[in-house]
């Protein structure tokens, strides 16, 4: 039983680390730039033995995105615990995902280079169902702080999970997408600082749909104080001066 153990700790360490030299190529040299041959290459393992933890390319790159994911999703579900108004909960989950975005650019941007090839259709139906899990997990925590404005009297009945979820998640895959790849539009518009005017600009966005209580009602810097205080302690001051 040990050595199965030990075994299955060896194999799962392979995995990661293919994984994380497969990472750094995808990134370094776009999905057309990634293939079996050179990750074969670069961590000195045959092709054998990667074909043992991956089926194709897909499956790789597939196995890297549900990887993110899982990551994103650790935080939002810590998020989800912070005590406070179904706004306040909704903000932390808006700072779990800061966090991830800060502590793990390059997994974002390989998240960008996935979408963009489009590998859901080829990849195994095994990695694709992980990944979609993973996502859906992440905004169904999204929808239940929605429902429950709305059952507690703080969000209008006429405001939809969807109108919600779509103009949230936007705006912070937006902020994502500049700060990975379009730095220098930062500087044109003399954006110092891109997560604090997304968290602002966040307010104004809930403020417009009625989400009470509206920040002309509530001290949500405090909010936000808290939520790094008890939730994300350690990964602020791992996220470097301006993480909140």
């Amino acid at each position: 039983m040990a050595t199965t153990s030990r075994k299955q700790r060896e194999v799962r360490q392979r995995e990661l680390h293919l994984l994380d030299v497969a990472r750094s190529m995808l990134i370094a040299q776009g999905y057309a730039g990634l293939s079996m041959d050179r990750l074969a290459e670069a961590t000195e393992y045959s092709k054998g033995t990667i074909y043992q933890h991956f089926s194709t390319k897909e499956d790789l790159v597939m196995a890297l995105a549900s990887q993110s994911m899982e990551q994103r999703l650790a935080l939002f579900e810590r998020a989800a615990h912070f005590h406070g108004r179904p706004r306040e909960r909704l903000l932390a989950l808006g700072i779990a995902d800061e966090l991830f975005a800060r502590l793990y650019p390059h997994a974002f941007r390989s998240e960008l280079i996935i979408k963009m090839a489009n590998l859901e259709e080829r990849a195994s139906p095994e990695r694709t169902d992980a990944l979609r899990a993973c996502e859906s997990q992440c905004t169904g925590l999204v929808r239940s702080f929605v429902e429950e404005a709305i059952a507690v009297g703080e969000l209008a009945p006429t405001v939809s999970f969807s109108q919600v979820v779509f103009a949230v998640l936007t705006m912070a895959l937006g902020t994502h997408t500049v700060v990975a790849n379009f730095r220098p539009l930062l500087t044109e518009a003399q954006v110092t600082d891109p997560y604090s005017s997304l968290r602002e600009s966040i307010q104004i966005l809930l403020d417009g749909f009625g989400w009470k209580p509206l920040s002309s009602e509530w001290d949500y810097a405090e909010t936000y104080r808290r939520i790094a205080q008890e939730v994300f302690a350690d990964e602020c001051q791992s996220a470097g001066p301006g993480s909140l």
